[in-house]
């Protein structure tokens, strides 16, 4: 079209053309902050310290410093690559559950599908690489079998599917201290299987108590997490059941003769502090007791691993 016709057309005034809208540039701090959130390193942390546990009561000495240190950055390679990818695959609900998860880098923009995805990727290769090379290769295949759980198993086939979807994929988060025994030992014993299932069973009943807080939030990303489906009351009746059982686990340690009187002691009373926390959840059924359950689960964990450690090395 000739600019004559234009003029024609529009009353002989061109019209006016907004420039293309330019891409504000993100400064390099807040480029590597984006991509640090993306690894949610506040789960690494959590993580660390049970395969931190496993890898100091595995062998008959001490591992060295450099195994431990190479295992535990593995580790959180692994895992900061898995919470990666799951952000990858969970920016469309990401953007839908509040503002908390909007803020989130891929749904604010600081990041893109791509990078976030690449992000992951790569962590997963490097933490592969690394525990194969100065740990061991069961190390390393444990690492990698525990990613691929997460992103495949529970982000892509259960979250969205089951309401036992934090049930099944727990088994994701509770590798971490396969990979430290397998580390050190070389094979995976009985103790360290029960350490497996100790975190499996711990699993639900603190992921629970956070989703009672943010119920409404799965509801508007139609995410079908027990609350939503099943209903608070249900809710709390499935994490005492889970409790229980993670009590029960907790002193099988000791049963097969692997841990002593300290570390049963503590197993007793930091189990009866959680089922006592979820009991009054049950009864009084406020969010403020949600709270401290999903508060105290996280210390419940950290504090028996550091239990375990001191039983075998200080009080055996």
């Amino acid at each position: 079209m000739s600019l004559s016709t234009v003029l024609a057309r529009t009353g002989g005034v061109a019209p006016v053309v907004a420039p293309a809208p330019r891409r504000e540039r993100i400064p390099l701090r807040a480029k590597l902050l984006a991509y640090l959130s993306l690894t949610k390193r506040r789960v690494i942390v959590l993580l660390e310290v049970p395969t931190l546990a496993a890898m100091l009561v595995a062998g008959e000495a001490l591992p060295s410093i450099e195994l431990v240190l190479v295992t535990l950055l593995g580790g959180a390679l692994a895992a900061g690559g898995a919470a990666a990818i799951n952000c990858y695959l969970d920016r469309d609900i990401d953007a839908l559950m509040g503002d908390r998860t909007k803020q989130r880098a891929i749904p604010a923009g600081l990041v893109s599908p791509r990078e976030a995805l690449g992000l992951g990727v790569s962590m997963g290769a490097l933490a592969f690489g690394l525990l194969a090379w100065r740990a061991n290769l069961l190390a390393a295949v444990l690492a990698l079998a525990a990613l691929l759980f997460y992103v495949v198993v529970y982000t892509r086939l259960l979250k969205r599917t089951t309401p036992s979807n934090i049930v099944i994929g727990g088994a994701a988060g509770a590798m971490p201290p396969l990979v430290g025994w397998a580390a050190v030992a070389g094979q995976l014993d009985p103790p360290a299987w029960l350490l497996f299932a100790l975190i499996f069973f711990w699993t639900p009943p603190h992921f629970w108590a956070l989703s009672l807080l943010i119920q409404q939030h799965y509801a508007r990303a139609k995410i079908p997490m027990l609350p939503v489906v099943r209903g608070v009351p249900e809710t709390h009746k499935q994490i005492l059941l889970y409790t229980v059982q993670m009590i029960a686990v907790s002193v099988l340690l000791s049963a097969v003769g692997f841990a002593g009187w300290f570390y049963l002691l503590s197993a007793l009373g930091l189990g009866a502090g959680f089922l006592w926390l979820g009991l009054r959840l049950r009864s009084r059924q406020r969010p403020a007791d949600a709270s401290l359950l999903f508060q105290y689960s996280i210390y419940y964990l950290w504090l028996l691993s550091a239990a375990l450690v001191l039983d075998q090395r200080v009080f055996i």
